[in-house]
Order: structure tokens, then sequence, then C-alpha cells
């Protein structure tokens, strides 16, 4: 479905970021893996994509980085000639309450998880305009839908994220251009841990976390879908209704 496209996937050597890149794969597009420290584990995704049948490679970057950010799109426009679908994935978290976050901890969340969404965007779309198509697929969370409390940060972030996917998608639509999000609920990460005890797990309707696939299947759909842009698609069993 995808064979002959290539797809850049930020944050991509583990978790959803992964899970992402190996269903893309799966649906035969070559494969860019962005990862920012677990040069192993970035490594290990693109080996199991090449045994899809695909082309794949890892690149370290920091996505907040602008000029990393530049020098990174142009490497991979060498190796690959062109850029397809861009999975902004990367994302970290600096948990706190409001009253004694300290400003690094707002900075740095809003840096890796906002603004390196826009620094990869912005240098991609050159690409996309050249091609006279492209997908963009933020991933956001219900936490910047409903907020959370302890993550000011983090919501403020991802729900700055959501602002940037439907400015981007009506800016691009015109240029064959789409851009959607999705917004995973509580899925088992490493960054999330497994949570069994975790109260809020009893407001989800479906009572239970997701699974990392289970974010890869509406990428997949998403980068499938030829006529939905500006769409956030919830992938939380039912918490964010």
């Amino acid at each position: 479905m995808l064979r002959g496209k290539v797809a850049v996937v930020t944050g991509g050597s583990r978790g959803i970021g992964a899970a992402a890149a190996k269903k893309l794969a799966s649906m035969g597009a070559d494969v860019a893996v962005i990862y920012a420290g677990r040069a192993e584990a970035a490594e290990s995704v693109c080996e199991k994509c090449r045994e899809l049948g695909v082309q794949a490679q890892s690149y370290k970057c920091d996505v907040a980085d602008f000029a990393a950010v530049k020098d990174t799109v142009a490497q991979i426009k060498a190796d690959f000639k062109t850029v397809h679908i861009l999975v902004n994935n990367a994302g970290i978290t600096r948990d706190g309450l409001i009253a004694m976050m300290k400003e690094e901890d707002f900075d740095a969340v809003l840096d890796t998880n906002l603004k390196g969404a826009f620094n990869m965007i912005r240098h991609i779309t050159g690409v996309f305009i050249r091609n006279k198509e492209g997908c963009i697929i933020n991933i956001t969370s219900v936490a910047g839908i409903m907020g959370n409390a302890g993550q000011c940060n983090y919501a403020a972030s991802k729900a700055g994220l959501i602002g940037l996917t439907k400015s981007v998608a009506k800016e691009l639509a015109p240029k064959g251009i789409r851009c959607n999000a999705v917004a995973p609920g509580f899925i088992a990460t490493e960054m999330t841990g497994e949570q069994a005890d975790n109260p809020l797990l009893k407001m989800i309707p479906m009572g239970k976390m997701g699974e990392t696939e289970d974010v890869a299947d509406a990428v997949a759909y998403l980068a499938a879908a030829k006529y939905v842009t500006g769409e956030i698609l919830r992938v939380d069993g039912g918490i964010a209704m």
C-alpha cells in the first residue's frame, strides 16, 4: 500500500515510534528512524524493518534543535532521495505540580514535544511541496484534550500540537499535503510504565491500557487515508469521550 514511499519517524527507537516505524515498513514504506540517544535500539528497529523488505536507516538528532533538524533532513534526502510521510512522535515528560515546576522542565517539554514537531515540519515541507504530496502525522495525547493534573507542561505541549496540526492542515491542503494527529490515551510504554494500580485506569470505559500497536494502526490508517486532513484521531479506550 505504501510501496515506494519514504517515511520519517521521530522518537523511533522505542514505544509508539518503534511500533509506527515497523507498521509503515510492513506496508512497504522505506523508513528513516530518528532517535535522541539509543543508537542500538534505533538500529534494532531498522533491522526489523529491513526484514520486511524495505530500506531503513537511523539518524541521531535532537528534534528541539532547529539547525540539527535541518542537517538531518538534508542527510535523509541525500540517502532516500525524497520523503512522503512524516510521523512526529518524539516526546518527553517532566511531570510536576504547577506550584513547584521548574522553568527548565516546562521549557524542555515544550521544546521537544511542540517545537520539535514544528522543526521537522518546517524542514520537510519543502520536499512535500516539490512532490505535490505529503502526509504529516503528529502524535499528540488525550492530555492535550482533557488536561492532566501534574502535567501542565506536557498537556500544554500536546494541546499546542493539536492547534499546529489543524493550522498546518488548512495551510498545506491546497498543495496536496495532509496533516493529522493521533491522540493516544494510556498506552503501555517505557514512558508510562505498567501503572496497573493507576486510579485513572478506572476512568477508561474499556478498562485497560492500550498497546503501542493500537496507535501504530491509527498511524497506518492516516498514512493511507487520502481524503482525511485536520483530524485528531483518539486511541484511548474511550477516556476522552
